[in-house]
């Protein structure tokens, strides 16, 4: 959590991981960076976009060129968003308060993980204007998840996004040699009775039971947007569809959950191509460059989410440092819209690009 200095100059995503690296303990780091089993998917996640090449079209005029788009009929800045990632206190005193303060600045959404190390209360009073989406891990408790939806509705989250793909933990060798568990508390997975925070290990009940036809009942309780993370496969994709939900995050939770299953950026052409743009399709996982985010969208994407990218401008100036991020990401993003001839999201398309031999 220690600041640099003035002669340090970051300059991409990569730069703060690095200075991550350098600066938080290793217990931290390896609960940020690791992946499931030998990390095969983590690190396909990052390989798999620079195995597509970039077809540019020249001589139209980019003199104006905006990034600015909708998710679920709200205006974000640009198709770069905050993906749900917990303990954010871990890299910075303020945790999720300094995360959604820069998203509040950047224009653009913050998915809040039910792992906040911060309360939802405190959260919305640090960024009251911000565009906020809740992720859930389904409880087994169904009252228990009743009375976190009720909360986040009226403290005017607007999405309810159901992780998927964690009905057990994945093997996380990082953290399990580190104990890590041991030392994470809660603050939002508690009855609201209670005032104190309960240690994480705890609170790992998420239901091994859930299923397609349990969907209804969220349905009957909010009348929030809802979101499923974590589909990789089009025949998951046609069911989302079947059962009415409004969206789908693209997601193999970072590589943190079943290893070697698709890079995101390799299942997303299958899952829009199944969904037939009923519903809006986002991604997340392995996006390090504007060119990245260009490659999303031109495959369907309607907006990435950044997940450890996140954490790592968190830990090198907190607010600032996530400004930072999301700034440099933006700012690429520019880059490579102007460099393609796009003049607009909407311009984005799947001429853009071609998958590579290499």
């Amino acid at each position: 959590m220690l600041e640099s200095g003035p002669e340090m100059s970051l300059v991409c995503l990569t730069d703060f991981q690095a200075h991550a690296r350098e600066h938080l303990s290793k217990s931290t780091r390896d609960f940020i960076e690791g992946g499931a089993d030998d990390s095969v998917t983590r690190d396909d996640n990052i390989a798999a976009f620079q195995r597509i090449r970039l077809r540019p079209r020249y001589l139209r005029d980019v003199s104006e060129v905006d990034t600015r788009t909708t998710i679920q009929g709200e205006e974000i800045s640009a198709p770069i968003c905050i993906a749900p990632t917990g303990f954010h206190c871990l890299v910075w005193p303020d945790g999720e308060m300094s995360t959604a303060r820069a998203a509040q600045a950047a224009g653009i959404c913050y998915i809040t993980s039910t792992f906040a190390s911060c309360s939802l209360e405190d959260i919305v009073i640090a960024a009251p204007e911000g565009l906020r989406w809740f992720q859930l891990y389904v409880h087994p408790d169904l009252q228990l998840n009743k009375q976190l939806i009720q909360r986040v509705e009226s403290l005017g989250f607007k999405a309810l996004v159901i992780t998927l793909d964690a009905p057990v933990c994945g093997n996380r060798r990082h953290d399990i040699r580190n104990q890590l568990r041991r030392n994470l508390t809660l603050t939002d997975l508690q009855s609201p009775k209670k005032g104190n925070s309960i240690p994480y290990f705890q609170m790992t009940p998420i239901s091994t039971s859930l299923c397609w036809n349990d969907l209804s009942w969220f349905q009957s309780i909010t009348r929030l947007p809802i979101i499923l993370k974590g589909i990789l496969t089009k025949e998951d994709a046609e069911l989302a569809v079947k059962h009415n939900v409004q969206g789908i995050i693209v997601s193999n939770h970072g590589g943190r959950q079943l290893d070697e299953v698709l890079a995101s950026i390799d299942a997303l052409t299958e899952v829009v191509a199944a969904v037939k743009g009923k519903i809006e399709v986002y991604l997340d996982g392995g996006v390090r460059t504007g060119n990245d985010v260009l490659k999303a969208l031109a495959l369907g994407a309607r907006c990435i989410f950044l997940g450890r990218p996140i954490l790592w401008g968190l830990a090198y100036k907190g607010e600032h440092g996530v400004k930072e991020v999301l700034n440099i990401l933006t700012n690429e993003f520019h880059t490579s819209m102007a460099l393609t001839g796009c003049r607009s999201v909407a311009e984005i398309n799947r001429n853009l690009i071609q998958f590579s031999r290499l």
